[in-house]
């Protein structure tokens, strides 16, 4: 069954309209299709959402229009700084977009440039490890959003730009521990191909040595292309499913008329 729960669209950061993205999957033989639109950030606003009443008026008009050829969910991408009303939405990603320092909110993934400002606001890469991923924790286990957005986010950079964390044992570690600590929260992990689908890394998120830690933790998992352009909404899907079925997961999840359901591998 071919679906993705996280897509952004024009009404955002992405590139294409909403009913642009639903006639694309439509095409290309899309069971269900969510919407996750990045919710608003009042502390930097140019990626996300200008307008929660436009946005969630397109999504309940496609949904109805399109009904008798794919079905269409109102989801939202929120922010761990940025608490939404959940109840306005039939889902929810949980993300870790920035790291907050003396006051100051410094963006993880918009551009390198801004990913060192991080590294360098928190005294280095190990420290920035910690404070990412004990801060995502935090979240996860308060707010428990119904999946997990790009668990290492922290890592997007890191086949082109940088050499901080894969070859780095003490990274792993720190990164193991809070595995272990989200997966307390029984939410769904995301395998996101949206750093291939942009040119940023060739593999997805979470890193390889993650999910058989996921593995280990019988974690449940959602495979996403965290799409912001219609032509990529399946990005990977076919080699990122083969990778989970490889370190042994037996299934996947899918949101199929109205709940998340089972997809075998």
């Amino acid at each position: 069954m071919l679906s993705n729960l996280h897509t952004h669209t024009n009404l955002c950061d992405g590139n294409d309209t909403p009913e642009e993205m639903v006639n694309q999957a439509i095409e290309m033989g899309f069971s269900s299709l969510g919407f996750s639109g990045h919710a608003p950030t009042p502390f930097r606003m140019d990626y996300c959402i200008q307008d929660i009443g436009v946005y969630i008026t397109e999504i309940k008009r496609l949904k109805e229009k399109y009904k008798n050829d794919i079905q269409i969910y109102l989801g939202i991408e929120e922010d761990a700084f940025a608490p939404i009303d959940r109840s306005r939405f039939e889902y929810m990603i949980g993300s870790y977009h920035f790291i907050k320092k003396d006051g100051q909110y410094y963006s993880i993934d918009i551009t390198p440039d801004d990913f060192a400002q991080c590294v360098a606001a928190c005294g280095g890469p190990l420290e920035f490890a910690k404070e990412y991923y004990k801060g995502f924790c935090d979240y996860i286990l308060a707010r428990k959003p119904d999946i997990i957005g790009h668990f290492d986010l922290i890592t997007k950079y890191e086949e082109k730009y940088t050499d901080y964390f894969f070859t780095n044992k003490d990274y792993f570690e720190i990164a193991k521990r809070y595995i272990n600590e989200a997966t307390k929260a029984e939410c769904m992990f995301e395998l996101n191909s949206g750093a291939i689908s942009r040119g940023y890394r060739t593999k997805p998120y979470p890193a390889e040595n993650l999910l058989y830690e996921l593995k280990k933790a019988d974690a449940k998992m959602i495979v996403t292309s965290d799409c912001h352009n219609r032509f990529r909404l399946d990005c990977n899907f076919e080699e990122s499913k083969k990778m989970l079925k490889d370190i042994g997961f037996k299934h996947t999840y899918v949101l199929y008329n109205n709940e998340f359901v089972k997809e075998f591998l």
